[in-house]
């Protein structure tokens, strides 16, 4: 066995093991909700209300000068911003009973906000919010006061899903979900008088048979077209599906109903007390938990839920609602926070989207919250017993998403209340090589991947002798799963690894390698069999692992953690590893800084010679 090297840290360094400092550091998960939590409407009426309202206020009095943090948001490339503030302003005017003295002043404003962004970019999702909120407006009968005949006519010629889908009813240059967003745009335009309901149909019939398609016989949409990205937004579509039926006053046929439980059936096992959402893949953080609460709700309205659990998905959404004005929302700026005290989010959701990000996350918030009150929660407790409930869910289960060729599946461990997911996926076109796709254990607060970074997060890193990069990421065979007792296993084995440095993953065959994951109370482990090519040489291989935890020393051939919740980190196959404080800023999660980073190699010529062993082993508090 390779001896594990520690570089000790300097004490100052040790001092402070939970950079940066901030009302965060050392706190990973957030809020606990353990007994109670606010009722969700409670929550948004008298908490998120008043936030967007304050951000909307400084809209009217700054308009095109507007600055929040630091961001001039009429110059931020925000192609989504007026149809995310029209939906706002909408807000402060369907909130209001018709008789409400402030009903003048709120129509006045929508039209002058209205006249001001008329001439801006305003794309795909950005018209659907924008039709949306007019389509509001109308069917209370307030459409025309609240804009002026002149922006009326623009907005009808503007505001139309023809501007990304082609007459063969092809999208440009945008992903095939896309084909949802269009089609809530035809509706809501069909409803209003504006067209004829024949192209709300074709592309509801596009956004279903795509859905079929690509989901199979086991209900989850790929992001790609069969290449195997299934991620947050795959269980999510089929419930953005439900609430656009919903919306434009149509039934969800029972094929829809099933895909819905299906969604449900992964998220249940994932409920908390913190209200934290998905742990891989994309656009997570606060979109990873309002997920969860739109494909809940969606649930709960079609019956797709029985009593207990509309129950339970009530009390987490509560929770969810909380979480997001106590960890999310930063009280110093009064915005939305995804990029400062440490955390890290994808290019797509930029800071240079700071207001829309406001707008857009209070909207999830605000519409999922009226149908919870629509069904009889509003301003009641969250049900006492959802407590003892996480205790009856299963402790072990396996998501299949595809099967064939290549498997696809996401393994979920519950081990006293702390949530393990390993998604076994392909993160293909642009994605691949960011480790929040990567085939390892993550798990709010304790295992994370960080945006768009390409560090090799568990997982080992083969450089060749020529110089090319190899990575066991995408090509997953023969995936199985045990369950002994506490233990899960999973096993399986790629015939061709992931060729880097494009776009798109990339089959090579110049190593293969069989991977077996244990997953048991308090430990997880990873044991890869590499083997090399026949000619083949590896000029070096490394492994990195990005903590939470911090104050690490070398301790019986392994990495020991002061703080946190990783007890320890050790590997065998290495030469050695070293361990130093994680300040560059790609070890950065969605929800703050890690604290300290393991970087594992093993650098001497490497030749085909049988399989190499490589194994991590890593130990946390239950």
């Amino acid at each position: 066995m390779r001896r594990l090297v520690c570089v000790p840290l300097a004490a100052a360094l040790l001092a402070g093991n939970a950079a940066p400092a901030d009302r965060r550091a050392g706190k990973p998960h957030g809020p606990v909700y353990a007994a109670d939590v606010a009722p969700m409407d409670q929550t948004v009426r008298t908490r998120l209300m008043p936030q967007v309202e304050t951000l909307l206020e400084q809209l009217l009095r700054e308009k095109r000068g507007m600055r929040l943090g630091g961001v001039a948001v009429f110059e931020s490339g925000d192609k989504f911003l007026p149809g995310k503030i029209a939906a706002a302003m909408a807000y402060r005017i369907t909130a209001l009973d018709p008789n409400d003295p402030r009903l003048a002043q709120r129509l006045r404003d929508f039209a002058d906000i209205a006249d001001l962004t008329l001439a801006d970019p305003n794309d795909s999702w950005g018209i659907y919010y924008y039709v949306s909120a007019l389509h509001d407006l109308n069917e209370r009968g307030l459409l025309d006061r609240a804009l002026r005949p002149a922006t009326l006519a623009r907005l009808k010629q503007q505001l139309d899903w023809r501007r990304f889908v082609r007459p063969d009813l092809t999208l440009i240059d945008l992903p095939n979900n896309y084909y949802g967003v269009a089609f809530s745009i035809a509706r809501l335009r069909h409803l209003m008088g504006w067209e004829e309901a024949s192209g709300a149909g074709q592309l509801l019939a596009r956004t279903l048979d795509h859905y079929r398609r690509y989901s199979g016989e086991y209900g989850f949409a790929d992001e790609t077209e069969g290449k195997g990205r299934f991620d947050r937004y795959s269980v999510l579509l089929i419930g953005e599906i439900a609430h656009r039926l919903i919306e434009t006053g149509m039934t969800p046929s029972a094929e829809v109903r099933g895909w819905l439980r299906k969604s449900v059936d992964l998220l249940l096992p994932r409920f908390n007390l913190t209200g934290e959402g998905f742990e891989y893949g994309r656009s997570i953080g606060a979109y990873g938990e309002t997920a969860f609460v739109e494909v809940l709700t969606a649930a709960a309205l079609l019956k797709v839920l029985t009593p207990q659990e509309e129950r339970m998905a009530y009390a987490f959404s509560s929770r969810i609602s909380a979480r997001y004005m106590d960890f999310w929302v930063d009280p110093k700026t009064g915005s939305v926070d995804l990029w400062g005290q440490g955390r890290r989010t994808d290019a797509y959701r930029g800071i240079h989207r700071i207001f829309g990000e406001n707008l857009s996350l209070a909207r999830q918030h605000i519409y999922t919250n009226a149908i919870w009150n629509r069904l009889g929660y509003a301003g009641q407790a969250p049900d006492r017993g959802y407590v003892k409930w996480l205790e009856t869910l299963p402790r072990s289960t396996v998501t299949w998403f595809a099967r064939g060729e290549h498997d696809r599946a996401l393994v979920t461990v519950r081990d006293r209340g702390r949530l393990i997911g390993l998604p076994i996926i392909n993160g293909a076109e642009g994605q691949h090589m960011h480790n929040p796709y990567f085939p390892v254990p993550f798990s709010p607060g304790m295992l994370s991947g960080s945006a768009d970074a390409t560090y090799p997060y568990l997982v080992p890193r083969i450089t060749l002798a020529d110089g090319a990069v190899l990575m066991p990421l995408a090509f997953f065979k023969d995936v199985r799963v045990t369950r002994r007792g506490a233990v899960t296993e999973v096993r399986w084995r790629q015939e061709a690894l992931d060729l880097m440095g494009e776009n798109d993953a990339r089959r090579d065959p110049r190593a293969s390698i069989e991977t077996r994951y244990t997953l048991a109370p308090g430990q997880i482990t990873r044991s890869d069999r590499l083997r090399l090519a026949p000619g083949m040489r590896a000029a070096k291989i490394d492994l990195e692992f990005a903590s939470f935890s911090g104050a690490p020393s070398a301790k019986a051939g392994k990495v020991a953690f002061g703080t946190g919740a990783v007890r320890s980190f050790a590997t065998r196959g290495y030469d050695g590893c070293t361990v130093e404080k994680a300040e560059k800023p790609e070890y950065r999660a969605p929800i703050g800084a890690f604290a300290s980073v393991v970087r594992c190699t093993r650098s001497a010529p490497i030749a085909q010679s049988g399989a190499i062993a490589l194994t991590w082993d890593l130990s946390y508090n239950q």
